[in-house]
């Protein structure tokens, strides 16, 4: 399959280069796109040097200020559907999820519309983060299952695997969160439009350098966000479950 890795990034100069290189390291071939929302640590030049040592690989896509990283993942979404990729991986740019990950992701995919790397599909797989941080995770796991009816056990996760149809599906347009609310709401919305969505365990890692993007304001949008979520009215049709409806019945017929 044809494969991209999305990689937004706001500040992660100490990190991005190690990442390109782990990421190419791995035994499938994944082209990468750096979506830099003008980091004042020099991240987009250092971009832009990777670009230039690995064209055709490593794209980057530069926007002209922060504004989140929904809206970072929103641009990057518009950007590769115009390419020829069949599919699409979401990651972090701090390590915390690990290129090794990406041949299971991959393998998954094959028979899945969406797949997660899951922090708790197999008990608690968390390196270096506090008591405090972690029951704060588990609590927000257990808030998105209980509004949104979603039983993945890890909803609120960053490593993503789109297959094109699944991504053309969603009504990217309308997405409103900006947040980490973004990954539930994709999900959430994959969910309602029919796809097909499993889980991989993976060990998350918490960042060495850099620091976390957090803060009470994203907490806050995730909070009264998926109890939106909840209240939104259903899609009239699912394009994705409609495909397969059709295929169902030429092979019946």
């Amino acid at each position: 399959m044809n494969a991209i890795v999305i990689v937004p990034t706001y500040n992660e100069r100490e990190n991005l280069g190690n990442l390109v290189t782990q990421i190419r390291q791995q035994p499938c071939p994944c082209h990468i796109l750096i979506v830099d929302d003008n980091s004042p640590d020099g991240t987009g030049e250092i971009a832009d040097q990777l670009s230039e040592a690995y064209p055709g690989e490593v794209l980057v896509l530069h926007r002209p200020r922060k504004e989140g990283l929904g809206r970072a993942y929103v641009a990057a979404f518009q950007h590769v559907l115009k390419l020829d990729y069949d599919v699409i991986i979401q990651m972090d740019a701090d390590l915390s999820h690990s290129p090794a990950y990406l041949s299971d992701l991959l393998r998954e995919a094959e028979k899945n519309d969406l797949v997660l790397g899951s922090r708790y599909l197999r008990g608690v797989n968390v390196v270096n983060w506090d008591f405090k941080r972690l029951i704060l995770s588990k609590l927000a796991t257990e808030y998105v299952k209980r509004v949104t009816g979603m039983r993945l056990s890890d909803a609120t996760g960053g490593f993503k695997c789109w297959r094109r149809k699944a991504l053309e599906a969603i009504d990217l347009d309308g997405v409103f969160s900006n947040g980490y609310l973004f990954q539930i709401e994709t999900t959430f919305q994959a969910q309602r439009m029919g796809c097909r969505i499993a889980e991989i365990p993976i060990i998350f890692y918490e960042r060495d350098f850099g620091r976390s993007k957090i803060d009470f304001r994203i907490i806050t949008e995730a909070l009264f966000g998926v109890i939106r979520l909840r209240l939104m009215r259903r899609p009239a049709g699912s394009r994705v479950s409609a495909a397969r409806r059709r295929k169902r019945a030429r092979a019946s017929g």
